[in-house]
């Protein structure tokens, strides 16, 4: 009987070493390909050795490890291209790791999720795709889980389906994650807070109702507290859902207002540099746009000084280009605005903007229109001085200003006569018949001739002239 049981175990020895070495096999596999899918180059050959069809199963393996390898290759695959992102579909992978994501721990969770994020990202077809395989449910069930990176794996996924359409960001909503997102702005792990700022940004910007629906989640004041958060990206996401709520109303507006938002976000210019700003710098912008009120509680909060630095020292054009846009907005409600921004030298930094030789076509454009709804509401003279050297299509703005504005002021006659504006304005080629020419007539229509011919750049000619023609012994 010894003899027996020996073979017998050797026997087992030699079925278990079969089963081993396809396990071995299995997971070199998984793991040798999720390593390929990372490189570019690799990537149409293994679409072309048929590698979902293979990985699919993979995900069903009694061994957790290969199921998670699998998934991250399936991930990394989806998110190289839209066309491996669409045999995910096709093969018929969705249900399989919607399934999944109920089931297993939390690496897996993460894994699976990645898949989702990577098909969706690449079109709302897919994201589609994505939500018709039941993957909302599940994704927002892993909101609630306890682990901060399944988490923001899930935030990660519902901010790519809800980026693209309404609609898309609707079924978001339905399927109850903006309350859950809500909760974790004030947790404590960076990566979640970034996903969770993004994704209600992704759902606010698409239409006042969405918008209304995040901020309905009690998300103010604590996002403010993300604006100061000592992550980067955390301060930008939060400064970005912020941007995105603020566009749609002035309801919305006020809302921000009244949280304390205007100063928080004033803050976060002031320290944030480069492309970080931007989404600060377009918030003032649209708060501002929507009243004098709201526009008035940028000044008060002092949202000119950093929009001003933004203007001259960004080295990128379309910062400069964003911040003339919301210094405009700022002040082209009525000459109080108007002059706030003057008083600041915010006109000459405009103008100079506006004349630079590399300024951007986009930057021209929008300090050009800065300049000139500003300067049509600026009834404070002194501070449109300096704009008197501008090229005849801003100087027309400026000269229509001191036509309106000098009628009714004699002290601002006198001192538009001794700062040498009336001299300036004799010496502008403007031509008969543009508007300029009109304006300047119009003023001097104001003063004694002899005092206009006094300041004209010929004068002293003409008083040569007339020498010649006396002759004192007639």
């Amino acid at each position: 009987g010894a003899s027996a049981n020996a073979e017998q175990r050797a026997m087992s020895r030699a079925v278990l070493q079969t089963f081993e070495e396809y396990q071995k096999a299995r997971v070199t596999f998984v793991q040798t390909v999720a390593d390929l899918a990372t490189r570019p180059q690799n990537i149409d050959a293994l679409q072309n050795a048929g590698v979902m069809a293979l990985l699919r199963p993979l995900l069903l393996d009694n061994v957790a490890s290969i199921q998670q390898s699998a998934a991250l290759a399936l991930g990394r695959l989806a998110n190289f291209n839209e066309t491996l992102a669409e045999s995910v579909v096709t093969h018929e992978i969705l249900p399989q790791l919607v399934y999944s994501l109920a089931q297993q721990n939390r690496f897996y969770k993460k894994a699976a999720a990645f898949v989702l994020r990577a098909v969706s990202k690449h079109s709302p077809q897919l994201a589609q795709a994505v939500v018709d395989s039941g993957a909302l449910e599940a994704l927002v069930n892993c909101l609630e889980e306890f682990d901060p990176s399944v988490k923001e794996a899930a935030a990660w996924a519902l901010g790519y389906i809800a980026r693209h359409t309404k609609e898309l960001a609707q079924t978001v909503v339905d399927a109850g994650a903006v309350s859950l997102l809500a909760k974790d702005i004030s947790h404590n792990d960076a990566p979640l807070k970034r996903q969770v700022c993004s994704c209600l940004a992704q759902i606010a910007k698409h239409s006042v109702d969405l918008a209304e629906v995040v901020v309905e989640a009690e998300i103010f004041p604590r996002i403010l507290h993300c604006l100061k958060d000592i992550d980067e990206f955390v301060r930008k996401n939060a400064a970005t859902c912020i941007r995105e709520i603020a566009r749609h109303t002035p309801d919305l507006a006020k809302l921000i207002v009244n949280a304390g938002g205007v100063a928080a976000m004033v803050d976060y210019i002031t320290e944030a540099r480069g492309n970080n700003r931007l989404p600060g710098i377009m918030t003032l912008g649209y708060i501002a746009a929507f009243s004098e009120t709201l526009a008035l509680a940028v000044v008060v909060s002092k949202g000119i000084p950093p929009l001003k630095d933004a203007l001259i020292n960004e080295p990128e054009d379309h910062l400069k280009a964003a911040s003339a846009w919301s210094l405009g907005q700022i002040g082209r409600h009525s000459p109080d605005h108007a002059r706030a921004l003057a008083e600041a030298d915010v006109l000459r930094r405009l103008l100079a903007v506006y004349l630079h030789q590399d300024s951007s076509e986009d930057l021209r454009t929008k300090a050009k229109r800065a300049l000139k709804s500003v300067i049509q509401k600026c009834t404070h003279l002194p501070a449109l001085e300096p704009l008197l050297e501008a090229p005849p299509n801003i100087l027309k703005y400026v000269v229509q200003q001191f036509a309106k504005v000098l009628p009714s002021d004699l002290n601002a006659r006198k001192s538009f006569v001794q700062s040498g504006g009336l001299q300036k304005i004799q010496e502008v080629k403007a031509e008969v018949g543009s508007k300029l020419h009109d304006y300047i007539e119009e003023i001097n229509m104001l003063y004694p001739p002899e005092i206009v011919q006094y300041y004209s750049p010929n004068y002293a000619e003409t008083l040569l002239k007339k020498m010649e023609d006396f002759n004192p012994s007639g």
